[in-house]
């Protein structure tokens, strides 16, 4: 007698709908900032490479503009309607949140990438940006030393709104992730992660005064003041491009940017401590 299969059974599969949550936080830098957006000029080489030049042109060419290098290291808001000049990317942030969960116990940082969103693309960033001129050592086999021209906040604050997986994430282990990375890994340059002292922050409530006093005073038109007018952020800076704009006066050339304008008695604090420009 030949044996009969049994019908197939149909499995249902039912996926349940995500929620999310969301909540917004205040950022206030608790050490200064370096922010370095991918320079312009190396972008519109890899886009339309230049001619090559020989020798001779090299020796007339200078290789640093500083003006035009703290200029072009911004990222800076196109809508003049946006309450600051500059602004942070979202992936700063969310890259900082994730990077915690390396060394924070109960997730991973592949988890918080896929269960975590930083709703706002860009940031309006608050602070003043200085001038910051300093030794790096270029990447290759060699690490010939140069010198660099970024900004710098001194003090800086910023406000997002972050989104997460309800059912898997709350908004406690979010927020303990964003204080974990004020502390361990920060953002911009030099940050903690990287093995430096910079780009650190707290959360922190809209009540906090330094937090006030930062986004009432340190937005749109003195974030513009600054950028026109570069403030140099230490003595080293000062003493640095002193001598460069004697030497381009010394060699008669020309460059795209003119001099900055050193500014002097403007104090700017943080709570803490007080930095002297100039």
């Amino acid at each position: 007698m030949a044996k009969m299969n049994k019908p197939k059974q149909s499995e249902t599969i039912e996926v349940q709908r995500i929620e999310m949550g969301e909540a917004k936080f205040n950022l206030l830098g608790t050490s200064p900032m370096i922010v370095n957006r991918f320079n312009q000029k190396a972008r519109q080489e890899l886009l339309c490479p230049g001619e090559s030049v020989n020798a001779a042109a090299l020796e007339q060419t200078l290789k640093h503009d500083p003006v035009t290098e703290f200029r072009g290291a911004f990222y800076r808001n196109r809508d003049p309607k946006t309450p600051t000049l500059f602004h942070v990317p979202d992936g700063a942030i969310h890259g900082a949140l994730a990077q915690a969960a390396v060394d924070m116990p109960g997730t991973a940082r592949a988890k918080m990438e896929r269960l975590t969103r930083i709703v706002d693309v860009n940031i309006n960033l608050y602070g003043i940006p200085l001038l910051f001129m300093s030794m790096v050592r270029n990447s290759g086999m060699n690490r010939a030393p140069d010198v660099r021209t970024r900004p710098i906040f001194p003090e800086w604050a910023c406000t997002f709104n972050v989104r997460w997986v309800k059912s898997v994430v709350t908004e406690k282990t979010v927020t303990n992730l964003l204080n974990a990375a004020g502390i361990i890994v920060g953002i911009g340059d030099w940050r903690g992660e990287k093995g430096g002292s910079y780009g650190a922050f707290e959360l922190v409530g809209d009540d906090n005064p330094n937090f006030k006093r930062i986004v009432r005073d340190q937005g749109r038109k003195a974030q513009q003041a600054a950028y026109d007018t570069p403030i140099f952020y230490d003595e080293d800076t000062t003493e640095l491009m002193t001598w460069f704009e004697g030497e381009v006066t010394r060699r008669e050339r020309d460059l795209p940017s003119s001099p900055p304008k050193t500014k002097r008695g403007v104090t700017i604090t943080n709570g803490r401590d007080e930095i002297q420009t100039g």
